[in-house]
């Protein structure tokens, strides 16, 4: 396992679920964690519980001003990212195309897509001049197969698989590694955020069956960074063993 300390990991949508796995599992690894996120207190009761040299970013993906803003006003300390993981997405609705709303649309393309390439058009040339980075995009099972209501966020979720590739062939003649972690269900806060709230109907998605953790996302993408600096893991698609395919489960009733 290639060693992570003392690197720089920024990590966006750091309050919950993965992104907050992610840290906890960092921070453990001996690095400089950049947490972002826009929940200031959450990020702020999980810096308290982490040990390490961490610096607090509340900060919203989607604001392109804030983002470059943010990153160029860091601690000379952190100035310089090693690990960037783009983390930071969420699903609204499960709508028919034609009967979606469109500020859910302008939500999820602006936060999954843009907020994605925001940070990454930022921190990237700084990766390709210090002849070292890896940036590791949270993907979905959504990018790769679409489901029934799932039309816009599947597509954002393509979008990113679409722009890790795009990315690492950019790349190539350059030491900079990119890697995609496409989950499947994974229980988080996402199912509340889809439903505005509503906990009865996210619990319903997870009834009957054994979902994947943050934690288990977390440690996949931890291997993925602790390889040596000639391996790059392109892409892993993981799911739990209760799914089959985006719309295919077993149910115990």
């Amino acid at each position: 396992m290639f060693s992570l300390k003392n690197q720089v990991v920024l990590i966006t949508g750091a309050s919950s679920g993965i992104g907050e796995a992610c840290a906890k599992v960092f921070a453990g690894a001996g690095v400089k964690l950049i947490l972002v996120a826009r929940r200031w207190e959450r990020l702020q009761q999980l810096a308290d519980n982490l040990t390490g040299d961490i610096h607090l970013l509340q900060l919203d993906v989607r604001d392109r001003a804030a983002v470059e803003s943010a990153l160029s006003h860091l601690p000379s300390e952190y100035s310089n990212i090693d690990i960037l993981i783009n983390n930071a997405g969420l699903s609204r609705g499960l709508d028919k195309l034609h009967e979606g709303n469109f500020q859910d649309w302008e939500e999820m393309i602006d936060t999954n897509i843009k907020g994605l390439l925001y940070l990454t058009r930022y921190i990237v040339p700084g990766m390709v001049a210090r002849g070292k980075g890896h940036v590791v995009n949270i993907g979905s099972i959504a990018g790769h197969q679409t489901y029934p209501k799932g039309n816009v966020y599947c597509s954002t979720k393509a979008a990113v698989k679409a722009i890790s590739e795009g990315l690492k062939l950019d790349l190539l003649g350059t030491p900079v590694r990119v890697t995609s972690v496409d989950p499947g269900m994974v229980e988080t806060e996402f199912s509340q955020v889809r439903f505005r709230g509503n906990c009865d109907r996210a619990q319903q998605v997870y009834q009957g069956l054994t979902p994947l953790t943050p934690d288990d996302i977390a440690d996949v993408v931890f291997f993925c960074t602790t390889r040596p600096p000639h391996v790059n893991i392109n892409e892993v698609i993981l799911m739990p063993t209760d799914q089959a395919s985006a719309t295919l489960v077993n149910r115990q009733t």
